[in-house]
């Protein structure tokens, strides 16, 4: 017997049958359209980078654990990139001297990450990124919430069932080392343990937080600064509040579309101020969709040029969780809107002519390949969920005509062949 190869994909990867990317296209095609209908341009760069831009920037659990690496024949370490945002910063800095900023760049790359295939977290998923670079101006995280709600109501979501939580590293920082008393060296520790708050108990986060060097007290402190919501921003110093961009969107008419929360840090390294994260507010999802945030010179690995830039990434995965959370998930289009099917081989040329004039007028039109008896050819119209079949007959083509019948109700009617593009679009409609 032959020893056949495994058909299962490579594990965290997966396969998307034509049911389930009809389900992706119109998903992703509504995310689209938003971001297009913002001014968002769509980018995309190689899934092969220098291992070096995500060891520098991305922070060590993806560079350190999670990154796919590999050596090339001229001894060059690369890397599939694990997101995209080192990547666009390499191209903005290599293209800024064309470049009329501020610009708005969107993408939708596959990611790959060695991680434990679990709920929500696989090894290759797909992205949507979007940035806006070349600005500080707090007018920048105003439009990116913004286009953070239009684009979950884009797939059918509505105010209440996510919630964006915000927060500034440097509000943060301010809290950490002038209430809790945390020193300049124990920062980076405590910012990651400060990621883990909301997914370890309490036990682990203070065995943790004696790892770093904290004391009880300052562990109780951290507890209550993480806790305090906006009652917070009365305790930090007030020049570091004039600072925040995060604290002008607070005072402003877009306060609605965020919530201030201590506890949002983000893991990945580069990011400097703004921090954000959106989260399912169903009881049956709660988790993180996806966040982002500010990088005051991710850019600065490239070039001299100081070029700000703020974006979020929002992966599938969790996405389409979401969206069967809540009922929203879109289902499958049929293959076909029509199905031409010749009574006889002779007839297969006259098919493939009322074909061609059927998708000329925007309908999907599927022939036979292998011509089988009517009846057959009808069931496999219905199965593959077409609303409408043309059949062309004999004596109906010699005569210009074609028939026109209706898979739902079963009536048929004898068209002009010029009419038959309208006649079933009735149907299909």
């Amino acid at each position: 017997m032959p020893e056949y190869l495994p058909t299962a994909p490579y594990r965290g990867t997966r396969d998307f049958l034509p049911p389930e990317m009809s389900v992706r296209t119109q998903v992703f095609g509504h995310l689209y359209d938003v971001l297009e209908r913002y001014g968002y341009q769509r980018y995309d760069g190689p899934v092969l980078e220098s291992a070096e831009i995500y060891e520098k920037k991305s922070g060590q659990e993806i560079a350190d654990q999670q990154l796919y690496t590999l050596t090339d024949r001229g001894g060059r370490r690369l890397a599939l990139r694990p997101e995209m945002t080192p990547s666009v910063a390499r191209m903005i800095a290599g293209n800024a001297g064309s470049l009329q900023f501020p610009v708005r760049w969107y993408s939708h790359p596959n990611c790959h990450r060695y991680e434990r295939p679990q709920r929500g977290r696989v090894r290759e998923h797909w992205q949507i990124n979007a940035d806006v670079f070349g600005s500080d101006s707090a007018n920048c995280e105003i439009e990116i919430f913004e286009l953070i709600h239009d684009l979950m109501r884009g797939v059918g979501a509505t105010d209440d069932m996510f919630v964006v939580r915000a927060n500034d590293r440097n509000l943060l920082s301010s809290a950490l080392t002038d209430l809790v008393g945390v020193t300049g060296e124990q920062l980076p520790q405590v910012f990651a343990l400060v990621d883990r708050w909301e997914k370890y108990d309490r036990d682990k986060l203070a065995e943790q937080a004696d790892e770093i060097g904290l004391t009880d007290k300052q562990f109780e402190k951290l507890g209550d600064v993480l806790g305090a919501g906006t009652a917070l921003l009365d305790e930090l110093p007030a020049t570091v509040k004039e600072s925040s961009n995060l604290v002008r969107v607070l005072s402003s008419e877009a306060a609605s579309l965020v919530r201030f929360d201590p506890m949002i840090v983000r893991g990945l390294a580069y990011y400097t101020s703004t921090v954000f994260e959106v989260f399912d507010t169903s009881p049956e999802n709660n988790r993180a969709l996806f966040g982002g945030g500010r990088y005051s010179d991710l850019a600065g690995m490239f070039t001299s040029q100081q070029i700000p830039g703020i974006g979020f990434g929002m992966g599938d995965v969790t996405l389409m969780d979401f969206l069967d959370t809540h009922g929203l998930t879109p289902k499958p289009r049929s293959e076909v809107d029509v199905a031409v099917i010749p009574v006889t081989e002779e007839l297969a040329g006259a098919a493939r002519k009322v074909a061609t004039e059927l998708r000329g007028a925007g309908l999907r039109t599927s022939t036979p390949i292998e011509l089988r008896k009517l009846g057959k050819e009808l069931s496999r119209a219905d199965k593959a969920g077409a609303r409408a079949v043309v059949i062309v007959g004999q004596e109906d083509w010699a005569a210009g005509n074609v028939t026109v019948r209706s898979l739902a109700t079963r009536e048929q009617r004898v068209v002009a062949l010029t009419e038959a593009a309208a006649a079933v679009a009735e149907l299909v409609a």
